[in-house]
């Protein structure tokens, strides 16, 4: 591919640098490998694989809950909405992830997760879908790879990264990074807001629904003393909320669904106060525990993907380098998680920091378009 033969010039370009050349020589090496790869027009089947392997690493740190009943409702609502959205012939994927974490994080190319935690704080089938329409968004206009660019390029422009794989490796790792840190931009992070209502009316859905549920969220997240989890880089609650409603207003948003008894018999999680969610030592994997099918009325079942990916390993940290939690693909061991604790215990971040669930396999979900169909007209959606 064009992107890999990009990368293995610029290898080459780093390894026949003179190791006694000019610090100036060496950056200014890096600056322009980082200009070329953040100029470069991704293809489909490289975003797709960017998007495979963030989607890996946020399953490896967080589990799935192993429900096919929970994960083809929350698909059904997700295609509901996506069928809406600007791409909707991507092969979208939505997984629910195993903790009691309030969260939810986009991966290109059509990955949508969402947490358990984050279901149980919502009331109702409109809520889960302008949770959702915020993330589609984020697929659909792009914004991993734009804060990709953005937040981690500057960060290469004088590391070193051999071999095509590993860039690739080094670029998803960077993007995984970024979205548990919340990296969008504010202008991004408004902008999946009021598409994402946007969204979410046209598909029938009560547009209010989104700031009904940030008003949940931020009544549970009252006595944080920091912004954590699901939205935490947005403006304040207030200005926010304002803008929803103006663009409700402007944009003569007509949704009325809200779709609560549905949502109520199939999703039945019970929420975690945030400063009781048990919180993991910062950069473990294979994270112990957690009940993939508590509070949900479904039986449990089996993953019917072969594909469990193997879990990756931390790399020793390089000076100077911009990302904390760099993970390559070989040689180091990676420590085991250890729970220490509920949430703020050594302060840690109780939403990202939060223990979660040990199988990362995704559940697969099957429907016809007569499934989906019937779906939306139960719901009086369009």
């Amino acid at each position: 591919m064009t992107f890999i033969r990009t990368v293995l010039s610029l290898t080459l370009l780093a390894g026949l640098a003179n190791p006694a050349a000019a610090q100036f020589g060496i950056i200014e090496q890096g600056a322009k490998r980082a200009k070329q790869v953040s100029d470069f027009n991704w293809s489909d089947e490289e975003k797709a694989a960017l998007g495979a392997k963030v989607s890996t690493l946020v399953r490896q740190r967080y589990g799935v809950v192993q429900d096919t009943a929970v994960h083809k409702y929350v698909t059904l609502v997700g295609r509901t909405v996506t069928d809406k959205s600007t791409k909707p012939g991507l092969p979208w994927t939505f997984i629910v992830l195993d903790t009691d974490a309030v969260n939810a994080f986009a991966a290109p190319h059509g990955y949508v997760h969402i947490t358990r935690g984050a279901l149980a704080l919502m009331k109702d089938e409109a809520e889960l879908a302008g949770v959702l329409a915020h993330e589609i968004i984020h697929v659909t206009e792009e914004h991993t790879i734009d804060a990709l660019k953005k937040n981690t390029i500057k960060s290469a422009a004088a590391e070193e990264v051999a071999g095509g794989n590993a860039m690739i490796e080094f670029l998803a790792n960077a993007a995984y990074n970024n979205i548990l840190d919340n990296a969008y931009s504010r202008g991004d992070e408004s902008a999946a807001d009021t598409m994402g209502i946007t969204l979410i009316s046209k598909a029938g859905y009560a547009p209010q629904a989104l700031g009904n549920f940030l008003t949940t969220l931020a009544e549970r997240n009252k006595s944080a003393t920091e912004k954590r989890g699901l939205f935490s880089s947005h403006p304040e609650m207030e200005a926010r909320q304002g803008k929803l409603g103006a663009a409700i207003i402007k944009g003569k948003l007509s949704g009325t669904q809200l779709v609560s008894e549905r949502f109520k018999t199939t999703i039945r999680y019970k929420p975690v106060p945030q400063s009781q969610i048990a919180t993991v030592e910062a950069g473990t994997k294979g994270l112990a525990g957690g009940s993939s099918q508590k509070g949900s009325t479904a039986k449990d079942s089996k993953s019917t993907s072969t594909a469990k990916a193997e879990a990756p390993a931390e790399a020793p940290k390089k000076k100077g380098f911009g990302l904390g939690r760099l993970v390559s693909g070989g040689g180091s061991e990676t420590k085991s998680a250890q729970v220490v604790g509920s949430g703020g215990a050594r302060g840690l971040d109780p939403e990202k920091d939060a223990k979660g669930g040990s199988n990362p396999a995704v559940v697969a979900v099957k429907f016809t378009p007569a499934e989906l169909q019937a779906f939306k007209k139960a719901g009086s959606l369009t």
